[in-house]
């Protein structure tokens, strides 16, 4: 066949995926149809018990065991025979049971690292597209790494998703060479590759990304097809510009953040709108809100950052505006809108916190990763009327062309599984929107952590100081110290007081994780102490030096919950892995943002406690439980929103 015989096919293979994958999900069945649909999906997605997976798994262990003493050539055979059975489509428990034992033998020749049985449970469980909680430390990344090479086989590619680039990239190369002994290419696609290196990426078999990066390439393709429904139609004209060939299969390390705490924000493909031409009315909207008086003249919901002018801060913005020219101030409506938008941007967006100033722009810091989003923007104005209140240019906003929820993308691939540390309260909305049952693997050994007594402060000053005599104190046995901290701003502040009492640290946040690698490599090490945001807590394993590990191990200090419960685990789960010494403690303050947004009163009563016993007599952990469940119960609303959104605009939008 001549080259461009070879091209033309390519070119139609990858429009055919493109358009199979560009389709909308199949609409929400009713009645007694949706109940039978619900029954069907109960019993094929069923929770599998660990005892049955503990047995599959000492069964693939005892398998590999005996592949050790094959020589290469007869282990390469081994391997080439079981891919020719998935491209067959097998995939009876037999071959799983053996697939997986090649795996974990070349794992072990390859990357030096022998598969515990846990791991090969986690393996399993992945395999037959089930998301599994494995705590932190227990090796989730060669876990997926067993189980990837079978599913690519099967479902001919699959992308492993995680939370950023660094980890992609990281585990993308690490794993190539046990890929490759696979017959299997892979690779990472990273936001600086230009599209052409991206659509390069895409072509191997197995592809590492994060979520917004793959789901942008996808959305990308789709509105590059248009109302194209046909593989011929597409290969004649777009295919060529396409990027990603379509969902096929994905592993989602990190599911609980991928799938649950990004769900929220839908991805929107927008271009740049240059400068606004209305920038002076969000300068002079900030102007205004400046003069207003919080509780009088506006009320503001926090857990929703939200604020709402009142009868009287209407009647006094309406009179602020009075000597202004722009046409749209006589507008109520336009008023009231751009004078809340900029209350918002001064009571609920800070500096440090939601985003940072870098060159001039407003960057979006995530805040359940602690990660700089910098071609992200927030929408209806909110952007505009932050550059304002920072005295910065203001930017249009973004003319959007097309978006799509998290939740409806991953919901397009016909096989999903996936893996994070924290997931089993989120089981349920898992098996509701995705359809997928929670299975938790035990771990290797006993987790050691000590979990200390939350400790609960009237202020914010006796909470620094007791954080402060708690670090000197672990520091002096010659522990390391990881300090948790829910912001940039935090970071940095109790970095310069631990500094200001003589105490040297490193401090890992947005600013710097170009440096991550290194300052975690640092981490576990004896005496040191690492100042951190949640960039510490996810997809990082600190390994403790032999003194750390005989002074007590990792001690954690969080010096402020998280909203999420999930994300307090996985940083205390930094500590105590793969039975470890360790342990961890939760600071408390009644004005942190936890209690004040969702505290309800509780604080009040504790308050009282704390005053009367200092340290709170362990009821911190009380108001920190409950805090958390109506925090959470406020998410489960939005994402329920969200759903809900994409349901609306499937059934009544074109396309």
């Amino acid at each position: 066949m001549s080259g461009s015989a070879i091209n033309t096919v390519a070119g139609y293979e990858r429009s055919r995926e493109a358009v199979y994958g560009a389709r909308k999900p199949a609409a929400a069945l009713t009645g007694l149809d949706g109940a039978m649909a619900w029954a069907q999906l109960k019993v094929r997605t069923r929770p599998l018990s660990c005892g049955w997976l503990l047995r599959e798994a000492e069964r693939i262990d005892r398998e590999a065991q005996a592949l050790e003493l094959m020589t290469e050539e007869a282990l390469g055979g081994r391997t080439q025979e079981i891919v020719g059975q998935l491209v067959r489509g097998e995939h009876d428990a037999a071959l799983v049971r053996g697939g997986l034992a090649v795996s974990c033998e070349q794992a072990r020749r390859v990357l030096g690292e022998r598969a515990y049985v846990v791991q090969l449970m986690g393996a399993v469980a992945m395999w037959h597209g089930r998301l599994i909680e494995m705590a932190t430390g227990e090796g989730k990344t060669l876990t997926s790494a067993l189980a990837a090479p079978l599913i690519a086989w099967r479902h001919r590619r699959v992308h492993v998703v995680t939370v950023n680039d660094y980890l992609a990239g990281r585990d993308a190369v690490r794993h190539a060479k046990l890929f490759g002994r696979w017959g299997l290419s892979c690779a990472a696609v990273s936001e600086e590759m230009s599209p052409d290196e991206r659509r390069g990426v895409y072509g191997k078999q197995i592809v590492y990304g994060t979520p917004k990066r793959i789901a942008a390439d996808w959305l990308q393709d789709a509105l590059q097809l248009g109302g194209v429904r046909s593989a011929w139609e597409a290969s004649r004209g777009a295919a060529g510009a396409l990027l990603a060939p379509g969902r096929r299969a994905a592993i989602v390390d990190e599911a609980d953040a991928v799938l649950i705490d990004e769900a929220v924000a839908p991805l929107i493909l927008s271009e740049p709108g240059g400068l606004d031409a209305m920038g002076g009315l969000y300068r002079e909207a900030d102007e205004i809100a400046q003069k207003l008086d919080a509780g009088p003249d506006y009320k503001i919901e926090q857990d929703r950052r939200r604020a709402r002018l009142t009868a009287r801060g209407r009647h006094r913005s309406a009179g602020l505006a009075v000597p202004l020219a722009h046409s749209l101030w006589k507008s109520e409506r336009r008023r009231h809108e751009l004078v809340e938008r900029a209350l918002e941007a001064q009571a609920c967006f800070i500096r440090g916190r939601q985003y940072e100033v870098i060159d001039g722009r407003v960057v979006i810091v995530d805040e359940f990763t602690g990660r700089l989003l910098p071609d992200r923007t927030w929408q209806h104005g909110v952007h505009q009327a932050v550059e304002a209140k920072e005295g910065l240019a203001i930017t249009a906003d973004r003319v959007s062309l097309g978006q799509i929820s998290f939740q409806r993308f991953f919901q397009g691939y016909p096989f999903l599984a996936g893996m994070t540390g924290t997931v089993a309260e989120s089981a349920h909305e898992m098996e509701r929107v995705y359809g997928r049952a929670v299975v938790r693997v035990p771990t290797h050994r006993r987790v050691a952590r000590v979990q200390w007594k939350t400790c609960v402060f009237g202020s914010q000053q006796e909470k620094e100081r007791a954080i402060v005599e708690e670090v000197r104190m672990v520091h002096g046995k010659g522990r390391p110290v990881l300090i948790g901290t829910r912001s940039v701003e935090a970071s940095e502040r109790i970095a310069s007081i631990l500094r200001d009492e003589g105490m040297a640290c490193a401090v890992l946040n947005a600013m710097n994780d170009h440096d991550e690698a290194r300052l975690i490599g640092c981490a576990g090490e004896s005496g040191a102490i690492t100042v951190a945001t949640n960039m510490a807590g996810r997809g990082t394993d600190i390994q403790l030096d032999d003194a750390a590990r005989d002074a007590g191990g990792l001690h954690v200090v969080l010096v402020e919950p998280h909203g999420v419960k999930r994300i307090d685990r996985q940083f205390l789960g930094r500590a105590g892995r793969q039975g470890d010494p360790g342990s961890g403690r939760i600071f408390l303050g009644l004005n942190d943002e936890l209690v004040r947004d969702h505290g309800h009163g509780v604080a009040r009563v504790l308050l009282l406690v704390v005053r009367a016993f200092p340290g709170g007599l362990g009821a911190g952990a009380l108001l920190v439980g409950l805090a958390h469940r109506r925090a959470e119960r406020e998410g489960r609303r939005s994402r329920r929103g969200v759903v809900r959104q994409d349901e609306w605009a499937d059934r009544y939008l074109p396309g």
